[in-house]
């Protein structure tokens, strides 16, 4: 899911013909890339909606184990005179398959690694390469077009505005697989790396501003050295070519499309400005990669545009096992819109993460 360029060597035609790649400019950073093949934006229909994790025999160690939960969901707010939807699919293990926003859709949605969805690689204590230890919360690369996701959602809640999951995420590659030459690490193709998310719409006063708090656990069992977070990633349609970076100023200013990772909050938009999306994090920059975090990229190949929120963490010795959580603000509207709300939200005191809801454990 993610690669320094010296550990992945970069992009290469052989990764373009596969569906994701990770790659980076600066300093490791993560690009999900995916098959081409379209999915058509599913349409809401409920304004709210509640699934519960079921239960059936306890495994030897006592968790009680989730059966199939339902994951086709939608919330929506009021946001400047229309709505913001987000949808989640069951093809997609309960990652956001769709925004909205006036009639617009801001995800492009295809195979299992262009949703608006979070993702994690890790080094297994081995020099760090890219997909090859790759959690992902859609799903796996050879799910690709199809209807079913190799994750596993174990619990999901949609009420009005709020969204909450638990999901247990496939490794991108199945054991076997090569990414730019290197055989995955993983033996099973899924993972037992829980993701928790709580996305709310509108938040502090400001109705079109999402609020997503992600949680990653690391399992008890493996040894780590590095790990990157893709905390969130969002997939956008090719018209979402104008590229920009909020100054410490509350200005925009214009940013080529790189591709790679710069320190400050992204904004991509139409050329009209009529339609915009951003991305800003209190808790960027991750200690000791104070030169990097927001990355963008723009794949012509695949009519594509790609932004993200990248964190990453590093011990010599070992990486403690348990959560690992950040907060994430994403602002959509007109550019102008998404300008105001990022700057009012970076402008006020960091407030504390409302909790995720609680993790199931893995299945065995």
């Amino acid at each position: 899911m993610n690669v320094l360029p010296s550990e992945a060597g970069g992009l290469n035609k052989q990764h373009l013909r596969t569906s994701r790649v990770l790659s980076t400019a600066v300093m490791a950073g993560v690009v999900l890339f995916a098959s081409i093949a379209a999915v058509a934006a599913l349409s809401p229909t409920s304004p709210a909606s509640v699934a519960i994790a079921g239960k059936r025999s306890l495994p030897a160690d006592g968790a009680s184990v989730p059966t199939a939960v339902a994951a086709d969901s939608a919330i929506r707010g009021k946001a400047l005179g229309s709505e913001i939807v987000i949808t989640t699919t069951a093809r997609c293990a309960g990652a956001i398959h769709s925004l909205t926003w006036n009639g617009r859709e801001f995800i492009d949605s295809a195979d299992h690694g262009r949703q608006l969805q979070s993702a994690s690689n890790l080094d297994c204590g081995t020099p760090i390469t890219g997909e090859t230890y790759n959690p992902t919360e859609a799903g796996s690369r050879k799910d690709g077009a199809g209807p079913n996701s190799s994750g596993k959602l174990r619990s999901l809640k949609a009420v009005d505005n709020v969204l909450e999951t638990s999901s247990q995420m496939a490794f991108w590659l199945a054991p076997g697989e090569k990414s730019e030459g290197h055989q995955a690490k993983n033996a099973t193709v899924l993972s037992n790396h829980l993701l928790r998310k709580r996305v709310q719409i509108g938040t502090d006063g400001i109705e079109n501003l999402i609020c997503y708090d992600v949680t990653f656990t690391l399992p008890n069992d493996e040894k780590h050295t590095h790990a990157v977070f893709e905390a969130l990633t969002g997939y956008m349609p090719w018209d979402f070519q104008k590229f920009w970076t909020l100054q410490s100023d509350g200005t925009l200013e214009s940013i080529d499309a790189g591709p790679g990772e710069q320190t400050r909050p992204l904004v991509f938009s139409t050329a009209d400005s009529k339609f915009a999306m951003g991305i800003y994090s209190p808790d960027q920059p991750s200690k000791g990669f104070e030169t990097a975090g927001y990355g963008r990229w723009a794949f012509e190949w695949a009519k594509v545009v790609k932004w993200n929120c990248v964190f990453r963490v590093s011990d010599q010795q070992s990486l403690k096992a348990g959560e690992y959580s950040y907060r994430m603000y994403v602002a959509v509207g007109t550019l102008e819109d998404v300008r105001t709300a990022l700057a009012k939200i970076r402008a006020k005191p960091p407030a504390l993460a409302q909790p995720a809801p609680p993790a199931t454990p893995a299945a065995k």
